[in-house]
C-alpha cells in the first residue's frame, strides 16, 4: 500500500508517494508567506493532488518545521512559516479536506532524517544526526538506529545551541545560536543590512528584492563573492562547533547535512566541516563521517511517508 509525505519548508512544499520503501512519485509548490494557516493547508491539499490524490493511499505523514503536538495534529510554533498561526491544528483540517483520510504530523528534520536513514546517506547506520541547514537551522537524532525525541519532544533542535555566548542574535530572539550563523535567512538578513550601509555584495545584485535562495547563495560562493564567503566560512566554523560537541557526547556514525543549504552546497561544506571539526573533538581520529544527504529534496516526503506507515 502507498503513503504519501509532505515536507513544508519555509520556501515550499515537497510531497513524495512512497510504496515498498521506494520513491514513487514526487511534486512541489511553493510555501504561501500570507494568507494565513488556511494557505499553507490548501497548498499541501495542491501537493496531494499534484501527486494523484489520497483516494489510492493508505495514509498522509506530514514533516512541518517547529514545534509540534503530535497527538493532536497541533503545529504550535513554526517561526520560519510567515504565514503561520501558533497553536494551530494542522492534521485535523488536513485530513477532511481529503476525505478524513488519516494524517500524522511530525517535526521536518526529524523525519527528514528518517528518509535519509532508512533509504539514504545514513542507511544500516545506528547514532545519526541530521543537520537541515534551510531557512532556519533544524536537526534530528537516530540513537541507537530509532528517532530519539526526547522527554518532551524537544530533541534535535540543534539550531539553538549556542555556538557564540551573547553572539549574533537568532530569529527566535536568543543571541549566538547556530541559526544566527548558518540559516538561510539570518545570512540573507545580514547580507541585506551590509549592503544597506554600502558594501556590494553579488547576493543583492541577483537576488535584487526576492528571496535569497540556496541557489543564489551557490552562484556568489562560486563567484567568490567576498561577503558570500564570509559568511559561509562563519557557517562552517560554527557548523564545525557544534558537530564536535555532538560527537563528543553522542559518539556518532555520521552527521547528514540537508535541507535547501545544505542540498545545494552539500558536497562543497562537507568536507570542509569535517576539516575543522576534528581537530576540535575530544577523541582524535574520531571516525564520525560528515555526509551531505543523499535523497536531497525528497528526504523529508520521504520520511514523512514512513513515519505515517508506522504511526497510523
Amino acid at each position: 500500500m502507498a503513503w504519501i509525505g509532505l515536507d513544508i519548508g519555509g520556501t515550499k512544499v515537497y510531497g513524495a508517494v512512497v510504496e515498498n520503501e521506494k520513491i514513487k512519485a514526487e511534486a512541489k509548490r511553493s510555501t504561501p508567506s500570507e494568507g494565513g494557516p488556511e494557505a499553507i493547508i490548501d497548498a499541501l491539499v495542491g501537493v496531494v493532488a499534484d501527486l494523484g490524490g489520497a483516494k489510492r493511499v493508505k495514509g498522509i505523514g506530514i514533516g512541518a518545521p517547529g514545534l509540534i503536538d503530535r497527538k493532536k495534529g497541533v503545529l504550535r510554533h513554526a517561526p520560519n512559516l510567515l504565514a503561520w498561526v501558533d497553536e494551530t491544528p494542522l492534521g485535523p483540517p488536513l485530513s477532511a479536506l481529503l476525505g478524513d483520510v488519516p494524517v500524522a504530523l511530525g517535526n521536518d528534520v526529524e523525519v527528514g532524517v528518517l528518509g535519509e536513514h532508512r533509504l539514504g546517506a545514513a542507511r544500516g547506520l545506528k547514532n545519526v544526526i541530521g543537520m537541515w541547514l534551510g531557512t532556519g537551522v533544524g536537526g534530528g537524532f537516530v540513537a541507537d538506529g530509532d528517532i530519539h525525541r526526547g522527554s518532551h519532544g524537544l530533541a534535535g533542535e540543534i539550531g539553538h545551541t549556542i555556538v557564540h555566548h551573547n553572539g549574533r542574535e537568532c530569529g527566535c530572539g536568543g543571541r549566538g545560536h547556530l541559526e544566527a550563523y548558518a540559516g538561510r535567512r539570518s545570512l540573507e538578513r545580514r547580507a541585506r543590512e551590509e549592503a544597506a550601509q554600502g558594501r556590494q555584495t553579488l547576493l543583492v545584485e541577483l537576488a535584487g528584492e526576492e528571496r535569497m535562495k540556496s541557489s543564489i547563495f551557490a552562484k556568489a560562493l562560486e563567484a567568490g563573492d567576498p561577503l558570500t564567503v564570509e559568511m559561509i566560512d562563519e557557517a562552517i566554523e560554527a557548523v564545525a562547533i557544534t558537530v564536535a560537541s555532538m560527537n563528543t557526547f553522542l559518539d556518532l556514525d555520521m552527521v547528514v547535512l540537508g535541507g535547501g543549504m545544505g542540498g545545494r552546497l552539500g558536497d562543497f561544506l562537507a568536507p570542509r566541516i569535517a576539516e575543522q571539526a576534528r581537530p576540535l573533538m575530544f577523541v582524535a581520529g574520531a571516525e564520525v563521517r560528515i555526509a551531505p544527504s543523499e535523497l536531497g529534496d525528497a528526504a523529508g516526503a520521504a520520511g514523512a511517508a514512513l513515519m505515517a506507515a508506522a504511526a497510523l
